[in-house]
């Protein structure tokens, strides 16, 4: 059988996830955990590289965890163009757009760390869809401003593991059948998966769809753009509102779903609206991603940490099981999904695409006459 071993990293803010994997079998897993003073001594992100990968080869030593017989190394991806979904090989152009385009978010630091790690050990690195995947249709791009378009961002990576998770125990396959994807979470996205695609969904970046633990979600657009010109807020200070202090932190003073419980628990009627809005709205959105389906919906799939709640599964049975069967996974599996990318390729099962930075969209300017 050929070498199916894969070290999966996931670089996040204040830490750093890597997991062992051999085929489908989890041989090690950690969540390595950086002092903010640590970090605080480089001025950017991509600075990191050599610290990280220390810590990361540091807790595999201290826990007799070998990685120089790895097949293959995937990192979290980030900061490149948009791309269509997959699994790619990291290649230069990969690592310069990492470098330059990620601003200091920390998954930029996956591609580099995996690439660091092949060339040592003689393996092969990847990324698994990464947050720049982008699939949509040109319809949903469209919006009531000519120059404005909607774009792609998405928990990628988990939705799409769990929407091939659930069609293989289904006996079906992503590509075959449609699925409506509900990431729940610290972020809430809502994707209608179309024969392997993503192709339509609400942006948790630019800000649509459902509110969420931290986030706005959508606003009317008027009374929102009254706020940005009352001279309350600089743009700084309105964008932790959308998107630090936004959701329930706005409405009840804390982001932790489990704390909202509670208070509902004790008679907070304010708080039992603020929780039922939020699943009110993500079964609007799963209705209307429904809709981009002409109702041709396999499974609706819930995945995230807040699916966890029986309350918000029993909601959406009552509410959007008319659609399609409820499947629940909940939590995440980016470190499954890493590595099962990686192991697609390695088995054969799936070719690894090449990044050319290419964006599959820019203006619908070629329609224009």
């Amino acid at each position: 059988m050929a070498n199916e071993k894969v070290l999966a990293i996931n670089p996040g803010s204040t830490s750093t996830k890597v997991a062992v994997f051999e085929g489908d079998k989890e041989i090690f897993k950690k969540n390595v955990s950086h002092e903010a003073s640590e970090l605080a001594k480089f001025a950017q992100v991509c600075d990191q590289l050599d610290y990280r990968v220390e810590t990361i080869l540091n807790i595999l030593k201290e826990q007799g965890v070998t990685i120089d017989d790895c097949a293959a190394f995937a990192g979290r991806g980030g900061g490149l163009n948009a791309c269509p979904g997959g699994t790619y090989e990291v290649n230069d152009l990969m690592l310069e757009h990492a470098r330059r385009g990620g601003g200091n978010h920390p998954a930029t630091l996956g591609p580099q760390i995996a690439k660091k790690f092949a060339d040592q050990y003689g393996a092969r690195a990847f990324i698994v869809n990464p947050p720049d995947v982008d699939e949509f249709s040109d319809v949903a791009r469209v919006t009531g401003f000519a120059d404005v378009f909607r774009a792609s961002h998405i928990h990628a990576l988990n939705q799409k593991e769990t929407a091939i998770r659930v069609a293989k125990d289904l006996g079906t396959t992503y590509e075959k059948d449609n699925f409506i994807v509900a990431h729940i979470g610290g972020g809430v996205s809502i994707t209608a998966h179309e024969h392997g695609k993503m192709v339509d969904s609400n942006d948790i970046l630019w800000g649509e769809g459902p509110m969420a633990p931290t986030r706005a979600g959508a606003l009317p657009a008027l009374q929102f753009m009254d706020m940005c010109y009352s001279g309350k807020y600089t743009r700084d200070e309105m964008y932790k509102h959308l998107t630090k202090s936004g959701g329930f932190v706005d409405h009840c003073g804390t982001s932790d779903a489990l704390e909202l419980g509670e208070m509902i628990k004790k008679g907070d009627k304010y708080a039992e609206l603020v929780y039922e809005a939020f699943f009110y709205q993500i079964a609007k959105q799963i209705g209307s991603m429904a809709a981009t389906l002409k109702g041709d919906v396999k499974a609706i799939i819930l995945t995230g940490g807040i699916s966890h709640d029986k309350s918000l599964v029993a909601y959406m049975q009552e509410h959007v099981g008319f659609i399609a069967p409820i499947e629940v996974r909940a939590g995440e599996f980016e470190m499954e999904a890493l590595a099962a990318g990686a192991i697609r390729v390695l088995k054969g099962e799936e070719q690894a695409k090449v990044y050319t930075g290419e964006e599959p969209f820019k203006n619908f300017d070629h329609l224009k006459k």
